[in-house]
């Protein structure tokens, strides 16, 4: 895959919701990694998932500004675009955990679908209905669960209808709807991606990896749903940056990619992964009632951004597992805080950093 230069790229502004959780963090790091002159304006609500101490390496960073807030807050939003005159918005911002949507759809409607809305009519508003003359676009980060559930065998492909089976998935599809509408009505330049399931450093552990981690270092039953046989396609979250990367760059207005790691593994099988690299007993496995409406397979088929952008996986399943593993192992005290909830207070901190 022929690397992206960043001579014709400098000075960009990138707005970033949801750029304290789990892939927005990675994202984040990883830009200004790359491009060194791009700023990134970073807004989060720090909700339980959201956590400031993901971004300690970027804090100092003067091309990193953080925002604390919500994206259904219109005002806020429309200072944002009129203060920082951003090129591009990517929208990792939502509630994302499906058994939390069963327990109460309401939040993610809210989140995830007006919040979506929100974001897109302000960015018409700066950059169609004004006289903006500079590139733009909006990139809506989505996922694969939009399609529903596979059976034993294909793949998703992006002209797959849309089949959500749970309200989170209902709520990511309604919301990528709302983006393909404003593309069609009003030529807003946009484009969505769809991930598989992604794995790596900073993901909260309410996942099953990380959760299984978790539990394994405690010598706590891991909590397996059902049979375990659910089949998910894996995504290092380095990788996922890359395809963001290149989609935002390069994407042709108005597409869909779907970003997928062709890593396919059950349940069951991750978690006897982990307990052998841990060397855990698999007796520490305890089957669960199943979840409502859990889907059985979800497999993705990549070939658009690779033929279009040359994008593909760099990091198999074997290697990146171990790789998360150690990184969780390293930092076990960003693990005990996020279970304990210290890192709530880590953006006060801040805050009392700056009073002088």
């Amino acid at each position: 895959m022929e690397e992206l230069t960043t001579q014709n790229k400098n000075e960009k502004t990138i707005f970033v919701t949801g750029g304290a959780g789990f892939i927005g963090s990675n994202f984040v790091i990883y830009m200004l990694k790359k491009y060194p002159n791009y700023k990134i304006v970073n807004l989060d609500s720090l909700t339980y998932a959201g956590n400031l101490e993901n971004l300690k390496s970027v804090e100092s960073n003067p091309n990193h500004i953080f925002i604390k807030g919500d994206i259904t807050d219109v005002k806020l939003i429309d200072g944002i675009f009129e203060t920082h005159d951003p090129n591009y918005l990517i929208n990792f911002a939502a509630e994302s955990h499906v058994d939390r949507s069963i327990e109460n759809p309401a939040v993610f409607l809210d989140t995830n679908i007006k919040g979506t809305q929100v974001l897109l009519d302000i960015s018409k508003k700066y950059w169609l209905d004004s006289m903006y003359q500079g590139e733009y676009k909006y990139l809506q980060v989505s996922t694969d669960e939009v399609y529903g559930s596979l059976g034993e065998t294909g793949y998703f492909h992006e002209s797959t209808p849309l089949a959500p089976n749970s309200p989170y998935s209902a709520s990511k599809a309604s919301a990528d709807l709302f983006v393909r509408a404003y593309h069609e009505t009003f030529g807003l330049n946009v484009n969505i991606t769809r991930c598989s399931n992604n794995y790596g450093p900073y993901q909260f552990p309410e996942k099953l990896i990380p959760l299984m981690i978790s539990k394994a270092l405690e010598d706590s039953n891991l909590p397996v749903y059902g049979d375990g046989l659910n089949v998910r396609d894996w995504l290092y979250v380095d990788d996922h940056c890359v395809a963001i990367d290149l989609v935002l760059h390069d994407g042709k207005p108005g597409e869909i990619y779907n970003v997928g790691g062709h890593n396919e593994k059950t349940n069951i099988d991750i978690v006897k992964i982990i307990l052998q690299e841990l060397n855990k007993p698999e007796s520490l496995i305890n089957y669960v009632e199943d979840r409502l409406g859990h889907d059985r397979r979800y497999a993705i088929e990549p070939q658009k951004i690779k033929e279009e952008l040359g994008w593909s996986p760099s990091v198999m399943f074997e290697e990146g597992i171990k790789k998360t593993i150690q990184w969780y192992l390293s930092n076990q005290d960003w693990l005990y805080k996020v279970k304990n909830g210290d890192y709530k207070n880590y953006y006060d901190l801040l805050c009392s950093r700056t009073v002088k």
